[in-house]
This record gives structure tokens, sequence and C-alpha cells, in this order.
């Protein structure tokens, strides 16, 4: 899976515009989750029965494929969070300055 962004790590003050850069690379990183959800379904719900390289992952193997996506997608979830939320208190900001 892809490298999910963090925020930015400088020590300034992010402005509205890499905040706002940020947050598209973090819905970017929430698509390769969505697309490992994806993957996941067609696993367990085969599309055409009689395929002849059928796969059956056991019980096990779904279970910790689930547990890990399970994982990052919470931790990117977080990230677009933390970003999105100083994406709004950088508008805000800038707002009170000009009003």
């Amino acid at each position: 899976m892809a490298h999910a962004s963090s925020f930015p790590e400088s020590s300034e003050t992010p402005t509205a515009e890499s905040l706002a850069l940020q947050a598209c690379d973090d819905v970017d990183s929430l698509r390769v989750v969505h697309r490992a959800y994806a993957c996941l379904e067609k696993l367990i719900v085969p599309q055409r029965v009689n395929d002849a390289e059928e796969v059956y992952p056991s019980r096990t193997e779904l279970s910790a494929l689930v547990s890990v996506v399970n994982e990052d997608l919470q931790r990117r979830i977080e990230v677009a969070d933390a970003t999105v939320l100083a994406l709004r208190a950088a508008v805000d900001k800038g707002a009170a300055a000009v009003g």
C-alpha cells in the first residue's frame, strides 16, 4: 500500500494552500485503502463460479488482511482529519485577518 502522507513536518504554520494540497494527498491515500477493500471483496465474493484458478484464502489470512487494512485506514483517516482541521483553522484565521 502507498504510504500515507503525514501532517506537514516543518515548524512553520502551514498555509491554507499547503493544507489543501495535503488534504488532496490524504484523500488519495484513502482511495488506496478503498481499492484494497475492493480487492478483498473480490476474493470473498467470487465473480465467476467456474473459474479454473479459484482463490481460497483461509479465514485466518482474511482476518489478518482485514486487520491490517483497518489499521491503515484508521491511521489515514486520522491524518486526513488532522489536515482538514488545520485547514479549517487556517482559513478561519485568514478570514479573521481580512475581516
